[in-house]
């Protein structure tokens, strides 16, 4: 989770809403990745869809199925979705998103009957930690 942290931190310093992902494979890192929405003028540029892109390229594969993603904030659908369509083990996330997350908030994707793919969840690592980047983005922000 600190590489997750340190990536939404460079995230921050960008300007982009501070979101850090790390795919890992039986303790090899195989990808990391900081929101970049902005700077790729691209809504699908979070974190851990860039984390995913990169691991299955890596990997020249569609799927990672003995892979575990870490990321800084609860994902959203669109990023639940990715997590489910590559068949990622673990999912390992710190602050809760009451407003865009999908995970334990909002449409609880997982939960969903359709949803082909349930990672185990894990949730609250480094939550204080991954929601202060959060609020002293948005805060500096006003």
């Amino acid at each position: 989770m600190r590489l997750a942290l340190d990536e939404a931190a460079r995230a921050g310093a960008r300007g982009e809403v501070p979101v850090g992902a790390v795919v890992v494979r039986a303790g090899e890192v195989l990808a990391t990745a900081g929101n970049r929405t902005r700077e790729l003028s691209d809504p699908s540029a979070h974190a851990e869809m860039l984390a995913i892109r990169d691991a299955c390229a890596r990997l020249g594969s569609d799927r990672l199925p003995d892979c575990d993603l870490y990321v800084t904030l609860e994902p959203c659908t669109m990023c639940a979705g990715a997590i489910a369509w590559a068949r990622l083990r673990r999912l390992y996330y710190g602050a809760a998103d009451p407003k865009g997350g999908a995970v334990e908030s909002g449409v609880r994707f997982f939960s969903s009957p359709t949803c082909h793919h349930v990672p185990e969840i894990y949730d609250g690592f480094a939550a204080r930690e991954a929601g202060a980047l959060l609020k002293d983005f948005f805060a500096a922000k006003r």
